[in-house]
């Protein structure tokens, strides 16, 4: 699995960017982050029991804490801070973003719930 060589965060667009070893670069909203949280609060603790994250439209990462040399630790702005975010599940939110977004703003409407535009800072 490809591994990043660079992570910067953009505060202000609530972007993270990622560019891997093999040219591959993927620019991340916190939002998308926070909802894909590998956490067990987000997951749950098996298939079907993940739980649908709502009104995470304008949380933005605080801080980001490396993990040895396999993963990081966002610290997203709505104090969520579990789960680690290895190099082959950053790669995947990455590959996969579209189809993953696709199916998150889908389950948002199955719930009923609409999301708000995010605030512009």
């Amino acid at each position: 699995m490809p591994k990043p060589i660079n992570i910067m965060l953009h505060k202000k667009s609530r972007l993270l960017e990622l560019e891997f070893d093999d040219a591959s670069s993927f620019k991340l909203p916190c939002e998308y982050l926070r909802v894909y949280s590998p956490s067990a609060e987000v997951t749950g603790h098996g298939p079907g029991q993940e739980v649908l994250q709502l009104n995470k439209e304008n949380v933005n990462i605080d801080e980001i804490e490396p993990v040895g040399h396999y993963a990081v630790k966002l610290v997203f702005s709505d104090n969520h801070d579990s789960g680690l975010y290895s190099w082959d599940y950053l790669y995947e939110l990455g590959n996969s973003y579209q189809e993953k977004w696709d199916d998150y703003l889908a389950r948002l409407k199955q719930a009923g719930h609409e999301r708000q535009q995010p605030a512009s800072n």
